[in-house]
């Protein structure tokens, strides 16, 4: 095998810089959703987020960068759709006029499929996405990343230029402090602003009696955000329907019932909004 010379190594990777820059020079914001664990609702959050954004007249794509674990498709309904490939780029997926997405699982034959990948392949399929997709003119660019900080985020992090920022999702177990204080640290040694941190999962109210009952608990999502100096976004109560909208590729924020998650995701999602303008 032909080896590459430090040369050819460094104007390829001059050349991905420039292709990235080009690509994404288009998009105006881009945004990282987090989490340090898997299981707080991340995904959904990022779906929701972007499906709402769309419905307001902001053109958006959503990168799903779990490429172990993709889960956008399911959540909009698009699990039969592959990802267009033409000679001129990738085409992403199509959800409504103001909105496409990108998954991992839009290329594999079989949602069963493994992805049995090490690092640097990860990072070569992640910069595809991002530089070799034809996002067009966007509003905003919503990537929904894997849980932890390894390889996916990082990449992530490195590759897109000018990222707005991240929002942290988490539950509010007291323990939220240790895994909200591991990603705010990632943020801050890769210099990437922290948007704050959104507590999932606050609550339920009993349908039968209105009682508020902390199933998980309540506040360890705010108490971290106080701790650790980053804005707190809010608290997205447990809502049987989200799950049910979820497993049916149904955002459930485009629902009409005004339940009090759909109220506090709204008004994250309008403060975010207004941050970056």
């Amino acid at each position: 095998m032909q080896q590459q010379n430090p040369e050819e190594i460094k104007e390829k990777q001059k050349d991905l810089e420039e292709m990235l820059k080009k690509n994404l020079k288009k998009i105006k914001h881009k945004i990282l959703v987090l989490s340090n664990k898997g299981g707080v609702g991340k995904s959904c959050i990022a779906v929701n987020m972007a499906v709402y954004l769309s419905k307001n007249g902001f053109k958006v794509g959503l990168l799903d960068a779990d490429i172990h674990g993709p889960s956008i498709t399911k959540m909009l309904s698009i699990e039969d759709k592959k990802l267009p490939i033409t000679p001129s780029g990738i085409l992403p997926i199509r959800i409504n006029s103001n909105l496409s997405a990108v998954s991992m699982a839009s290329l594999l034959e079989s949602s069963d499929a493994p992805v049995i990948w090490r690092g640097p392949l990860k990072m070569k399929i992640l910069q595809q996405f991002l530089g070799e997709v034809s996002w067009g003119e966007l509003d905003y660019l919503i990537v929904d990343s894997p849980p932890g900080t390894g390889d996916e985020p990082l990449s992530i992090c490195q590759l897109i230029p000018e990222l707005d920022g991240g929002i942290i999702v988490t539950t509010p177990q007291d323990i939220a402090l240790l895994d909200s204080r591991k990603c705010v640290n990632f943020l801050r040694q890769l210099n990437i602003p922290i948007l704050g941190i959104l507590e999932n999962m606050s609550g339920f109210k009993c349908p039968y009696c209105g009682k508020d009952i902390d199933l998980f608990k309540s506040g360890g999502g705010e108490k971290a955000a106080l701790q650790l100096g980053v804005p707190f976004l809010g608290k997205i109560p447990i809502d049987k329907e989200i799950v049910e909208s979820s497993d049916n590729g149904k955002p459930f924020i485009l629902e009409d019932k005004d339940s009090e998650a759909v109220k506090a995701l709204k008004e994250t999602i309008k403060g975010i909004a207004a941050k970056l303008k």
